[in-house]
Order: structure tokens, then C-alpha cells, then sequence
């Protein structure tokens, strides 16, 4: 049995390197439904419908627990999914809480789709945060999403798009940025050049790859070491620029050099 990913394109990737990272005899499927990305600018009813889609192929593949790793699938469709299907499954939320916490300037900032950014969950984290005092500044990454499926990251325009979108922020004060998408971690080398030192950058992914753990021990569905582990990821667009990413790993030292490439 193998863990189950999927993500409205590559970003998901960024969570599934953390996973193999701490969970190194479990086996991965990741799903990169980039033939319909960015999901954060459809609606609830159409994300729904492609996470339904997505989990499915996961459970015919043989999946014993799914990770949405996708900010915008997770708060837009996760509870639907634990109701419907009988599978555990592991969200991905914006660390806004532990961002709150640490914060020094009682101001953080967050980077993330436009339909994270209106779901229920975010709007009632920030009300939580903003009744001890913290704001939140918010700002979507509009066509932030495109430009990483395309592989244009270190590009003039990509650099720009981040130079508007963050400079504001940093001008409010904020302390913390939090990458409310999973693409966004792609953009850190970028998004370090625009920000000052004493900014600190925080994604999901230690935890969500923590709380895998944690749910598989619970349901005594943790691997034993005693098969290989194997790797794949699979996409539904754009075949020849992924197809170096297609892996089937079978040894630790695979799996360890795999970690060092880029995606692109």
C-alpha cells in the first residue's frame, strides 16, 4: 500500500519531498492535476468535483491514506472528503497560528490563492488571531501558480509579480510571511532577495509530514522496511517537461538524489 498525494500541479512535490524525508519506507503516488491548475480560481462546487476525481484514482491505486496537498483543495474540500470516503486523510492549512505566536510585531503577512484566502477556515483563523491583537495582511499570488507549472521561477517577471505583492507588507511591518500554497516554497530564493533579513518565510510541510506519521502509527499502517519503497509521480499535462519526474525509486540512495534535484 502506498501514501496517496495530489495537488493542482507540481507545488505538491514540495510536501511529498518532506514526506519521504521522515517516512523513508513508505512508498508515494503523487498526482499533479496540472491539466486543470490553479484550483484557486475556481469555485467550491468545481474543487470538489476534482478532488473526488483525484482521491479516486488514489484509492484504485492501492492508496491507505491521502495527503490534499493542496492549500486550496484543503479548505475548500476536505471535510467533504473524510465524510465520503472511508480513508484518513491529511490536509494542508497555512501555518497563520504559529506565525501569530512568534510574531514580535503582531503583524504577519500571507501569500496565497484567492480562494484559500475567502474560504471559512481562513477568515475564522484570522478572527481568532485578530481578537489577541495580531493582523493579518493578506495578498493573492495572482499568476504566481502558471508560472511555476510553466517553469518560469527565476524570471524577471516572476521576480516583479513578488516585488508587488510583498513590498506592501513589508512596508505594515509584518515579521512573518506564511506561503499559504504549496507552490509557493519554490519561490523562497526568490522571495529572500525582496525581504529583510528579520523576516522569517514558514511553510507546512515538517508538520503535514509529522502529522502522517501520527495518523499511520494510530491506524497501525506504517511500513516495516521489509519492501522497497517505490516513487512515482504522475501528471496530466505537459508529458515531455515531466517526464524526467516520473520516478520509480527503488534504493535510499535514489531516493537521496532525487531529493537534491530541482523540479525544474
Amino acid at each position: 500500500m502506498t501514501i496517496g498525494l495530489f495537488d493542482s500541479g507540481v507545488g505538491g512535490t514540495t510536501i511529498w519531498r518532506e514526506v519521504v524525508r521522515q517516512l523513508p519506507y513508505e512508498s508515494t503516488l503523487f498526482l499533479a492535476d496540472s491539466l486543470n491548475a490553479p484550483y484557486g480560481e475556481k469555485s467550491t462546487e468545481e474543487i470538489i468535483a476534482l478532488c473526488e476525481k483525484n482521491t479516486e484514482y488514489l484509492l484504485d491505486h492501492n492508496s491507505k491514506l491521502i495527503i490534499v496537498a493542496c492549500n486550496t483543495a484543503t479548505t475548500n474540500a476536505i471535510t467533504h472528503l473524510r465524510a465520503k470516503y472511508q480513508v484518513p486523510f491529511i490536509g494542508i492549512e497555512p501555518a497563520i497560528k504559529p506565525a501569530g505566536l512568534y510574531s514580535q510585531t503582531k503583524t504577519i503577512g500571507v501569500l496565497a490563492t484567492q480562494s484559500t484566502l475567502r474560504s471559512a477556515f481562513f477568515a475564522n483563523t484570522c478572527q481568532h488571531l485578530l481578537d489577541k491583537g495580531i493582523r493579518v495582511l493578506r495578498q493573492e499570488g495572482i499568476g504566481l501558480v502558471p508560472l511555476i507549472e510553466e517553469g518560469k521561477i527565476d524570471t524577471p517577471e516572476m521576480f516583479a509579480l513578488l516585488e508587488q505583492y510583498l513590498r506592501p507588507m513589508v512596508a505594515e511591518g509584518m515579521d512573518y510571511l506564511v506561503l499559504g500554497c504549496t507552490h509557493y516554497p519554490y519561490l523562497t530564493s526568490l522571495i529572500s532577495e525582496i525581504l529583510p533579513e528579520n523576516i522569517r518565510i514558514i511553510d507546512s510541510a515538517e508538520a503535514v509530514a509529522k502529522q502522517t506519521e501520527r495518523i499511520l502509527s494510530q491506524n497501525n499502517l506504517l511500513a516495516k522496511g521489509e519492501v522497497t519503497p517505490s516513487h512515482l509521480w504522475l501528471t496530466n499535462k505537459q508529458v515531455e517537461k515531466y517526464k524526467e519526474k516520473v520516478y520509480f525509486v527503488k534504493s535510499k540512495k535514489e531516493i537521496k538524489e532525487i531529493l537534491k534535484r530541482k523540479l525544474f
